[in-house]
């Protein structure tokens, strides 16, 4: 196993070296299915929507598609969360965002996906469709019911009312929590 002992990013070692006996202790195989994704995070039997959800945010750690997330792709997940940039953590809610991938983010993408973070999160004090309007209509800037990347990141970074909205709905440290502390139901 010495192959990844020294790892990229720059977490401490005791701190790597938790994140890394956890992982081998959930994930003996060193790939970390959808379904054990789920499971490690307590999140099975949600709804379609949420499952949804779930199963983007997966994609999007798995940086190589393998349909796995190995030991790496798990550290940098972690790294972007606790320590990325606000800016990195912009682009990564616009790849979540963007279910097509097709460089542009249209408002059903954003209903469908903030409808699936409710389903999870439970808490928001606006309706899915609210929220979608209210994005669009503050950073659409040619309203043409599409979001560019960079009509995105610098709409969002002009707003800050927004900006914390997004950060808030988004927030992924309750999952890393789950993470840090092992599973939720564990004996």
């Amino acid at each position: 196993m010495g192959a990844k002992e020294s790892l990229p990013g720059d977490g401490t070692a005791p701190e790597m070296h938790h994140y890394y006996s956890k992982f081998m202790r959930e994930c003996p195989s060193g790939q970390l299915s959808l379904h054990e994704f789920k499971k490690l995070l307590g999140l099975q039997g949600l709804d379609p929507q949420g499952d949804l959800y779930i199963k983007r945010v997966f994609d999007i750690f798995d940086l190589n598609q393998d349909g796995f997330i190995d030991f790496l792709e798990f550290i940098a997940a972690i790294n972007l969360v606790i320590r990325g940039k606000i800016d990195q953590k912009l682009k990564w809610y616009f790849k979540l965002y963007d279910a097509d991938g097709n460089g542009c983010i249209d408002k059903k993408e954003l209903l469908s996906i903030f409808t699936a973070i409710q389903a999870i999160n439970g808490h928001t004090d606006m309706s899915a469709e609210e929220f979608t309007n209210m994005v669009f209509q503050k950073i659409d800037v040619n309203n043409d019911g599409e979001l560019t990347l960079e009509e995105f990141i610098s709409g969002v970074e002009r707003d800050e009312d927004l900006m914390e909205l997004i950060t808030k709905s988004f927030d992924l440290s309750n999952v890393l929590k789950v993470i840090q502390s092992g599973r939720r139901h564990s004996i």
